[in-house]
């Protein structure tokens, strides 16, 4: 079913403002290879997900079609179960399944038991490859390395240390050799994680930058281990991804395939050195890219967003059990109805969104102060009216649109800092230098006016502040 709702603010995708290791025999599939290649080629699937966030179900998803938002439902994992099998079965023995990060925090099923809901599902999944996401910290360093380690793969991930040692956390590369043909792969987490959340949570991690050191590492590893095809899967938002395609760094890179902004790449972005993919989130799409690789060479590529349609891909039997068996301990305390909506309540926006207008408008109606903040998260799927009645929000609606158990604090500020700080979170929105760009969306608010220009220098962009009109 497609519901259609004309816009009433800006679409602004973020990607139109701007532009030691283990080596594993290829595939979760034993079948052996089948279909008409010759001798000296060979064609290579990689299914990528990235930012599933906890979203185990389908759920509503928003689209941009001819001018207007779109709702339609999409993902869940046993959905995503029966495409990946169905790839799988379609080029056994030469597919790749990889996850780029921020797996298991943004909904309440992973809040309320510390990411382990997700790790049965998870390994049913079969990964290949997995590199860890900024939110990976967000129950604490132990817990980050149990979840990783549980998950039926090695981790990898170049630059985070354990702080004491300054030994790497996991594995920094993985090799998988696929009829001969070695695909390296390096995953790179962002670094800025111990500003980005609560440095409490990086506790014990060091996080190492993106910087000539690593070019080293890549050319050492793509010349010693012979690799045909070498991948960056990274945790870094599409301008910085964008960024390190082109620099010196990705000399001897093929494809990044990337995370963390969730924007939908529907065809590689080619840049200087390398390719570079994002897939989405929350499981509404999974990237393929399919490879056609003779003597060592990259001969052909095509690549598409493939649509987690419910109605499409049957749910796989195994895969919704364990679902439920996850969800069991605190199904009733999350399915609780906490309220209803008439209009649909969506984030997806860069600038403002309905979501974020009614969470910080009931910011201030319990605290009573004058304006209220709130980050600009990119998560929180969308709840939609169905056959013109009111849909309900539950305690789980809540989760996915605020998956962080804080307290709400109230302070006073100056017009100056104020004013200060929101350029500052302007440009982490819309610096043109990837290196600034930072954390979500916008910072959102309410009672606060503001104009500004993007395209003016830093620390000049906001034209007009008001508070109280």
């Amino acid at each position: 079913m497609v519901l259609n709702f004309k816009r009433s603010t800006v679409f602004m995708s973020a990607a139109a403002l701007a532009l030691g290791g283990v080596a594993n025999a290829a595939s979760a599939s034993d079948a052996e290879p089948t279909g008409a290649q010759s001798e000296d080629t060979v064609e290579v699937t990689i299914l990528q997900l990235a930012d599933l966030h906890g979203q185990m179900d389908p759920h509503q998803d928003l689209f941009l079609e001819d001018g207007e938002i779109v709702f339609r439902e999409r993902g869940g994992l046993a959905h995503i179960k029966t495409l990946v099998e169905q790839e799988r079965a379609a080029n056994p023995g030469r597919t790749l399944l990889i996850d780029a990060g921020d797996l298991y925090q943004g909904d309440g099923y992973s809040a309320m038991s510390k990411g382990e809901a997700l790790i049965g599902p998870l390994r049913h999944l079969k990964y290949d490859v997995i590199v860890p996401g900024n939110w990976a910290v967000v129950y604490g360093k132990d817990q980050m390395i149990r979840l990783e380690n549980n998950l039926g793969t090695t981790p990898i991930v170049e630059n985070i240390y354990h702080a004491d040692t300054f030994e790497p956390i996991y594995e920094q590369t993985m090799i998988r050799e696929i009829e001969g043909v070695k695909l390296g792969f390096l995953g790179l987490d962002d670094p800025d994680v111990p500003r980005r959340q609560n440095p409490a949570m990086s506790d014990g991690l060091v996080f190492s930058e993106v910087d000539g050191r690593l070019k080293n590492k890549i050319d050492e590893f793509v010349v010693a281990n012979d690799i045909d095809v070498m991948f960056l899967i990274t945790h870094l938002g599409v301008f910085k991804q964008i960024a390190i395609a082109d620099s010196p760094v990705s000399e001897h890179v093929d494809y990044v395939l990337g995370s963390d902004t969730h924007e939908r790449i529907r065809q590689p972005l080619q840049r200087r050195h390398a390719k570079v993919t994002e897939p989405g989130a929350f499981g509404t799409f999974v990237g393929k890219l399919t490879l056609t690789i003779r003597d060592g060479e990259v001969v052909g590529d095509s690549y598409e967003l493939l649509d987690v349609d419910p109605d499409k891909y049957p749910a796989d039997p195994q895969m919704a059990a364990l679902i439920e068996q996850a969800k069991a301990p605190h199904r009733e305390e999350l399915e609780r109805v906490m309220g209803y909506t008439s209009p649909p309540i969506y984030r997806y926006l860069t600038v403002e969104t309905p979501m974020d207008h009614m969470i910080t408008d009931a910011f201030r109606w319990k605290t009573g102060t004058q304006i209220a903040l709130s980050n600009g998260f990119r998560y929180g799927n969308p709840v939609v009216p169905q056959n013109d009645r009111p849909a309900p929000i539950t305690m789980a609606n809540l989760w996915n649109w605020m998956p962080l158990n804080t307290k709400l604090k109230t302070g006073k500020v100056k017009g100056e800092v104020l004013h200060q700080w929101l350029e500052n979170e302007v440009n982490n929105a819309f610096s043109p230098k990837p290196a600034e760009r930072f954390g979500g969306y916008l910072v959102r608010f309410s009672g606060i006016r503001m104009r500004f220009e993007p395209s003016l220098p830093k620390g000049q962009r906001i034209t007009e502040l008001l508070v109280d009109g």
